[in-house]
């Protein structure tokens, strides 16, 4: 079986609103799955739907093999999964929350200690075992959340912004017990809302706007929907930055400004001759530039060209768009 992950036509309707409107999802077994989309996008809803949590109205959802309709007990076996807030206790141990996890799924109390033992050792947790889970910092605590979600050893492990709140240290120390993971045969199903995460850890990305996916693919992939290599302008006068994003190549349309950065960027074909043309530009009229950098594409702009919206970003993005489309 080649997929661990199939969600076809998926709709679920919460009173007139509809969350999901005909998701197809695919995910490919052994690999990291990212969805991403927009606030109110449905990507928690399509996570609580494939972990059983929550009933499609309509559509097929296959987990490792197994429908989730009609097998929910089947497919609970066998996923795990990491929500957005941790699900620990904080006055216990480390060891002590993973062994009443392996209790409460049925494990015999020896064979629980010794699942949490190896799961504290695979996650760099065996040295803070006894410590109280409200001394852990941020990142060790994520940690531990996500050794208890693999309690069971499971074939599919689904994690809702496992990140959230971290500080980058500890971002960095989940996205390694991720890979971990993914190289030993999990597969995982990430929603998040860094796109810096997905770029990281995904194979594959799903796109998800108003309950349907718009956009799939793997992140290179996505950046190439909105073009190659991009020329950045930072200008060290904000007042003339949008004089500066007029001598930028290209249709106006293409082109983006970012006023808190001082930022004004375009899509370029021939990357050495648009950097020459530019620098001359700009001297010629005068404006002084704190930065011109050449560079792929980045998710970011490719939430803000196929949703019109910037995950993380608010609506400053979008109307920063819309503002450069009119100066130009």
């Amino acid at each position: 079986m080649e997929n661990a992950i199939v969600l076809a036509g998926v709709r679920k309707r919460y009173g007139d609103r509809a969350a999901l409107d005909g998701l197809d999802l695919v995910a490919a077994r052994g690999t990291v799955h990212g969805v991403l989309g927009p606030n109110g996008a449905g990507k928690t809803t399509a996570v609580r739907i494939m972990a059983t949590l929550l009933r499609a109205d309509e559509g097929h959802v296959e987990i490792a093999g197994c429908d989730a309709r009609r097998h929910a007990d089947e497919v609970r076996r066998r996923i795990g999964l990491l929500g957005q807030h941790a699900a620990v206790d904080e006055e216990l141990g480390g060891r002590q929350n993973l062994e009443m996890f392996g209790r409460l799924h049925h494990l015999g109390a020896r064979r629980a200690r010794a699942r949490a033992d190896e799961l504290l050792a695979r996650f760099g947790l065996a040295g803070t075992g006894r410590k109280a889970v409200k001394r852990y910092s941020g990142g060790m605590r994520r940690r531990l959340d996500l050794a208890a979600s693999l309690i069971t050893e499971p074939e599919v492990l689904f994690l809702d912004e496992p990140t959230t709140g971290l500080d980058p240290r500890g971002r960095a120390e989940v996205w390694e017990a991720v890979r971990s993971l993914v190289g030993g045969g999990t597969t995982v199903l990430l929603t998040t809302q860094y796109l810096e995460e997905a770029d990281q850890l995904a194979d594959r990305i799903s796109l998800v706007d108003h309950g349907r996916v718009i956009a799939d693919g793997t992140a290179d992939d996505l950046k190439a929907r909105i073009g190659g290599d991009r020329i950045d302008v930072v200008v060290r006068d904000g007042a003339q930055l949008v004089r500066a994003a007029r001598l930028l190549p290209g249709d106006t349309g293409d082109v983006t400004i970012d006023a808190d950065r001082r930022l004004a960027s375009a899509p370029v074909t021939d990357r050495v001759d648009a950097l020459t043309r530019v620098v001359r530009a700009l001297s010629e009229e005068g404006i002084e530039a704190e930065d011109i950098a050449l560079r792929r594409p980045t998710l970011d702009e490719v939430f803000l060209r196929l949703t019109g919206r910037s995950e993380g970003s608010g609506p400053g993005a979008a109307g920063a768009a819309a503002w450069v489309k009119e100066a130009v």
